[in-house]
């Protein structure tokens, strides 16, 4: 390993260098040397047209990108003629499975990743809950961080919620739905920031 010298204010941003030059992502530590050689770009050169399968509804999803989520375009399939209630549930269902899918190629040398993985299947919400509910095969709780960051963030950003930034979750057990909101710092460092949750009833 070869170190550069450098004339750093503090040892502390001298021992973030260290740590960079490695390969090891050093904690935050401002400094003012600019983004790391190897940070990735987390943007795509063009359209990926080839994860957008002709038809359905033109929707976002939330990927994982270094150490922040970045939105990429998507399409969630909904039959015509779907009722409300119904067409939430399945374009909820369409994203998960976006979220769930191998980010494409493209995506792939741009830096993108999904903690979300295959089989969470969601349903609409039962006798006690809020009409806008959503149950989760998989208990939020057991999500990951970035996999719950992602989650929300991508369901509060669609036809899935009410589009005031949150949207409310529930897993499979009879407990009460909480109000999970998809906030900047969520966004910006979902593994150390899980999103801000509260309970909620059926009015």
């Amino acid at each position: 390993m070869t170190v550069r010298r450098l004339s750093a204010p503090t040892g502390l941003v001298a021992l973030a260098v260290l740590l960079t030059g490695c390969g090891i992502r050093a904690t935050e530590v401002p400094t003012d040397y600019g983004p790391a050689p190897s940070r990735v770009r987390c943007s795509l050169s063009e359209p990926d047209v080839a994860t957008r399968p002709a038809g359905g509804l033109p929707a976002r999803v939330f990927l994982l990108c270094g150490s922040s989520l970045v939105a990429v375009d998507r399409t969630a399939r909904v039959p015509d003629g779907t009722s409300d209630s119904g067409r939430r549930v399945l374009v909820a269902q369409g994203l998960l499975n976006e979220l769930a899918q191998q980010p494409s190629a493209a995506e792939k040398e741009a830096g993108y990743t999904s903690d979300v993985r295959r089989g969470i299947t969601v349903t609409g919400p039962r006798s006690g809950d809020p009409e806008d509910t959503l149950r989760l095969s998989t208990d939020p709780d057991d999500l990951t961080s970035y996999s719950l960051a992602q989650v929300v963030c991508t369901f509060s950003d669609s036809a899935a919620a009410e589009g005031d930034g949150s949207v409310v979750l529930a897993g499979p057990a009879d407990r009460s739905a909480r109000r999970y909101t998809c906030t900047d710092e969520v966004r910006s460092r979902p593994g150390s920031n899980e999103p801000p949750a509260e309970e909620v009833r059926a009015g």
